[in-house]
């Protein structure tokens, strides 16, 4: 097996828990501790005093995880013409950049080379709050988050249709207030878009309490509305939990992903 392969192995094929060398699994750790570490400087960061006394010890913290994820980055672009999906020296390794999760990989250290350029302040700051998305890269050597991102995928048309019917109630439910509440409370319905905050606020049974209604049909209404509210959002909770189920059945029974061999995605 020559580099090529052996770097492609290391970075990019998945390995099951039971049959992954010591090297795979000591990489994947390594990475993930690595991502997790610098979410956590992030975050410390956010408070002026830490950044401003331990300024050295973060820019040097960040060079060297840039230096981790520029490399891995280019290394994946250099091997992935060993997989026939890429095998087009040009095109090929066009397409594999322009997946979803090699796209992650670029944004995790890509801020890091543009904030050297002679940019607007509030820009940087935007860039530097970039760095989050190296949390992303965690479904790459997580085995719970790839089970999570499996979850969605497989049931993803299940969700968009409850998330639409949520979409339906909502825009029923807030014309409704309006109509009905708009004469009393100017203000807070003045439109549909306004009455929004209140339906989203409902049926998120949230109940921020700043809007609500104060005629007896809507308190009625509104009633209805947040009973509604707790049965409908229960839809995509119901559909994870039996994904995770059918996730969780599959990995005990030793069932495997079939995969096309055109797009390289499970069916």
């Amino acid at each position: 097996m020559g580099a090529r392969h052996r770097i492609w192995d290391l970075l990019e094929v998945t390995h099951d828990q039971e049959t992954r060398s010591p090297v795979v699994d000591w990489y994947d750790k390594s990475l993930a501790i690595l991502i997790v570490l610098n979410v956590l400087a992030v975050i410390v960061a956010s408070v002026e005093a830490i950044e401003l006394a331990y300024a050295r010890f973060f820019l040097a913290f960040e060079v060297f995880s840039v230096a981790i994820f520029t490399l891995e980055y280019f290394l994946r672009l250099w091997a992935c013409t060993v997989d026939s999906r890429y095998s087009r020296p040009l095109l090929g390794r066009l397409k594999y950049a322009l997946n979803p999760m090699v796209i992650i990989d670029f944004m995790s250290f890509a801020p890091f080379y543009i904030a050297t350029l002679p940019l607007d302040l509030r820009f940087l700051r935007i860039l530097r709050l970039l760095r989050l998305l190296r949390v992303l890269k965690l479904g790459r050597y997580s085995t719970s988050m790839s089970l999570v991102a499996r979850v969605f995928r497989r049931k993803w048309p299940d969700l968009a249709a409850s998330l639409i019917v949520l979409l339906v109630m909502l825009v029923l439910a807030s014309s409704l207030m309006y109509y009905v509440e708009r004469d009393a409370q100017p203000v807070a319905f003045a439109s549909i878009p306004a009455a929004m905050w209140w339906g989203v606020a409902t049926f998120t049974t949230v109940g921020y309490g700043d809007v609500y209604p104060q005629t007896t049909l809507g308190k009625l209404l509104g009633s209805v509305i947040a009973v509604l509210g707790i049965a409908f959002f229960a839809l995509p909770a119901g559909i994870l939990a039996s994904g995770f189920s059918d996730e969780r059945e599959r990995h005990s029974t030793g069932k495997r992903d079939s995969v096309c061999p055109h797009c390289g995605r499970i069916p």
